[in-house]
């Protein structure tokens, strides 16, 4: 006879995420160890306690696959991303784009520049990740060569991409969030203006100050002109070379799914290391599969170049199938429901319910260390509570973007932040402080939320948005 399933009450429910979060921080900050094995320890604790309340190891397991199903998508990308790295920067194409970046960019306007760079390609494409994955790493490398702290070159690409995700109507999670809130794409879109505009000005403001830091004063001229020469004597190096890049974002741009439009840039690649730098199909295929390793002796060149390949992603791939299996066991055995319920409990104005919305997108982040989920649970949880007060739904799908998309990038074990980690080379931790504009915003939403500032009624019709 099957066993009687038992509800989960939430002193339980909170077992393993308080398990995950003390291992996390012993293993991350004391040991100085990748977060996987915390994963699966707190994925093991979570298993255990649903079995003790009688859930059959089945319904376990296919919380751990659905889980893991929702990244399928993101994980296929990841890969194709290593591959594409590998062969752009063996095709020149990397190298060409940090030449020409170093020749044009000064160090007192970069940060800001390339945050405004990021927003336009993100807008475009729809996709932090293709910004990142294109644009982002030709970006990091030319601020290496400036002189410009990685962290802070990274914050100012992610702070851009995010922008452009999170305002274009091209982007997944643009469309989810007023699909989850029971609104239309343009009311949301127009909706966000007001909590993401303010952020992005402070944002962009924030980098010209610091720019001032890395004026001409303190350019290392001598550095640069290294680094043009190094590239300049391994590489061929061409404006054509500048093309698949720019088709890439095209493709994106058109609608084109970002694996096959990822893949035809790993093939041009290819094309590219042939044609212009002479290089033999075995060397392609080898910097697909396992990265491109610099020998050019300069330091700074052989560091940022030596990267890339189907290998370099899979420790990342491996962090995310750990994270999913925490959050599907999490979700399917109903202990995420007990803590949502309990949040909601002690919500008693619109400033406390904006904030608990808020928190538990960031919170999802870090439990389930996915983007999607982190808008759909939270979405499903409050949209009565909104309903309840007489909010319009766009102001539910405000929240939900404005912390469960921007969240993302800032928790390393998340599938966002786990991609940004393995395609720039920096922890976001490390870039976290710079991230200004994923920083700011949920700040904003919840400020909004206390004082009542642009939030809408749901009395307002449909053809007054």
């Amino acid at each position: 006879m099957e066993e009687k399933q038992n509800t989960i009450r939430l002193g339980i429910a909170l077992i393993p995420i308080v398990f995950l979060m003390v291992v996390l921080s012993y293993t991350i900050v004391e040991l100085k160890q990748p977060p996987h094995l915390p994963l699966v320890f707190a994925a093991a604790v979570a298993a255990t306690i649903a079995k003790a309340h009688h859930h059959p190891w089945r319904d376990i397991q296919d919380g751990i696959i659905h889980g893991i199903f929702l990244a399928m998508d993101a994980l296929l990308i990841l890969m194709v991303v290593g591959t594409m790295i590998g062969t752009w920067i063996l095709g020149g194409i990397v190298p060409c784009m940090i030449y020409y970046g170093l020749k044009i960019l000064s160090p007192g306007i970069f940060l800001a520049a390339t945050v405004l760079i990021c927003s336009v390609v993100a807008l475009g494409t729809g996709s932090s990740w293709s910004t990142v994955g294109t644009i982002g790493i030709a970006l990091i490398g030319v601020g290496e060569g400036l002189g410009i702290p990685l962290p802070m070159v990274a914050g100012a690409i992610i702070s851009g991409a995010y922008f452009g995700d999170k305002m274009s109507p091209l982007s997944d999670t643009t469309n989810l969030a007023p699909a989850v809130a029971g609104t239309d794409l343009f009311s949301h879109i127009r909706h966000m203006i007001y909590t993401t505009l303010p952020a992005y000005l402070i944002t962009v403001i924030l980098y010209i100050i610091i720019g001032l830091r890395f004026t001409s004063g303190n350019l290392d001229t001598v550095t640069i002109e290294k680094i043009l020469q190094t590239l300049n004597s391994c590489f061929t190096i061409h404006p054509l070379l500048l093309i698949p890049p720019g088709l890439v974002i095209l493709m994106v741009v058109k609608r084109v799914p970002p694996l096959p439009a990822l893949f035809i840039g790993t093939v041009m690649g290819g094309v590219c290391a042939g044609a212009a730098q002479a290089r033999s199909l075995s060397d392609i295929l080898i910097s697909a599969y396992s990265g491109f390793v610099s020998q050019t002796g300069v330091l700074q060149i052989d560091g940022l170049l030596s990267r890339g390949g189907l290998l370099s992603m899979m420790e990342t791939v491996a962090l995310i199938l750990c994270a999913l299996a925490f959050g599907g066991i999490m979700e399917k055995t109903g202990m995420l429901n007990a803590i949502a319920q309990a949040l909601l409990k002690h919500v008693k104005r619109t400033g406390s319910l904006v904030a608990t919305t808020v928190l538990s997108c960031i919170g999802l982040n870090i439990v389930v260390a996915n983007q999607l989920l982190s808008i759909i649970l939270p979405g499903r949880m409050v949209k009565h509570a909104f309903d309840e007060r007489g909010l319009h739904p766009k102001n539910l799908s405000r929240c939900l973007e404005d912390a469960g998309t921007l969240s993302s990038p800032l928790i390393p074990w998340n599938s966002c932040g786990a991609f940004m980690y393995a395609t720039l080379g920096v922890s976001p931790l490390a870039y976290l402080p710079f991230a200004f504009m994923n920083l700011l915003t949920p700040i904003i939403s919840v400020f909004y939320g206390y004082t009542g500032i642009t939030l809408v009624p749901k009395e307002e019709t449909q053809d007054s948005q």
